[in-house]
């Protein structure tokens, strides 16, 4: 089948899209508006990974060693641990700095603007440190075989497959904090009635952190996965943007699972947009099974009415 080639691509892309969509929607559901600073997280965290294996290997004078069939090592996997922190703590600030403080006049609007006026701030800072070349984790070359067993057109490297592994783990952990844990239930209460959930005890600025935090660590690691199988640049994050606030009207705003099911389907409608009409108008296949689903199922594919 022709389109066969490009699913690993469609799911490589809605990989990154469905945990972009995960913080995105945390954001709206949580704190009551729509983040554009979302998409620079995800930059940061793709450049906080490209900082550190720089300072590893000027500080060693090695390289980052391979884990098996991977082109990187424990370095790697390191770095992407502590730039999940410096990510979250990023958010984190801005919610300290900027958010709050508008928060108080609740005027949703203003946090909308401000969002837009940070992700600018964002983006130019890493253009001005960085430059706008593109930068690359690693350059070791990687051959595509194919994965599955009678079809033989559907092929991945060793890095896309840890991709894509790596993504099953962070949904089921997701699900798993979001449904056995204190914090999990705390959040889902503050997102479906704040007030309610004051009166039973949950602190609302507590989950406001703790979402930060998550939404800023799951953006990290959506930048690396491009970082790692395409490359680092400072408008990465602001490309994305767009699919991304797809990927969670689809999906349904305000639902997690939803934004995760959003940003695979997006990533699929362009993948195989790319045989049929060209890779100039994937995006734009994109939105269109956005639109038709939003006319079937107005509130997206998993929201509920409010």
């Amino acid at each position: 089948m022709s389109w066969l080639p490009f699913l690993v691509d469609g799911l490589l892309l809605g990989s990154t899209l469905a945990l972009g969509a995960v913080g995105l929607t945390l954001t709206y559901s949580i704190l009551g508006f729509a983040n554009f600073t979302h998409g620079d997280l995800i930059t940061w965290g793709a450049y906080f990974v490209l900082s550190l294996l720089l300072a590893w290997t000027a500080a060693t004078g090695g390289g980052l060693g391979r884990l098996g069939p991977l082109s990187f090592g424990w370095p790697f996997l390191a770095a992407l641990a502590v730039a999940m922190i410096l990510t979250g703590a990023v958010g984190l600030a801005l919610d300290r700095v900027l958010f709050r403080p508008l928060q108080r006049h609740g005027a949703q609007i203003v946090l909308v603007i401000a969002s837009f006026g940070a992700s600018l701030a964002l983006r130019y800072g890493l253009a001005f440190v960085y430059g706008p070349e593109p930068a690359y984790y690693t350059r070791e070359i990687q051959l595509a075989a194919p994965v599955v067993p009678g079809l033989p057109a559907v092929r991945a490297t060793p890095d896309q497959l840890f991709v894509l592994g790596l993504t099953a783990v962070l949904v089921v952990g997701l699900h798993l904090l979001l449904t056995r844990t204190t914090l999990g239930r705390a959040m889902r209460a503050v997102s479906e009635n704040p007030a309610l959930a004051r009166m039973v005890g949950v602190d609302p600025l507590a989950v406001a952190r703790w979402t930060w935090l998550l939404g800023g660590a799951l953006a990290a690691v959506a930048g690396v996965f491009v970082g790692l199988t395409v490359q680092v640049r400072p408008w990465l994050g602001f490309d994305l943007l767009l699919p991304l606030f797809a990927a969670t009207i689809l999906g349904g705003v305000g639902s997690v699972y939803g934004a995760v099911l959003g940003g695979l389907l997006i990533g699929l409608a362009e993948a195989f947009a790319v045989p049929l009409v060209g890779a100039e108008y994937r995006a734009a296949v994109a939105f269109m099974v956005l639109l038709v689903v939003l006319l079937i199922r107005p509130r997206g594919i998993l929201g509920t009415h409010e």
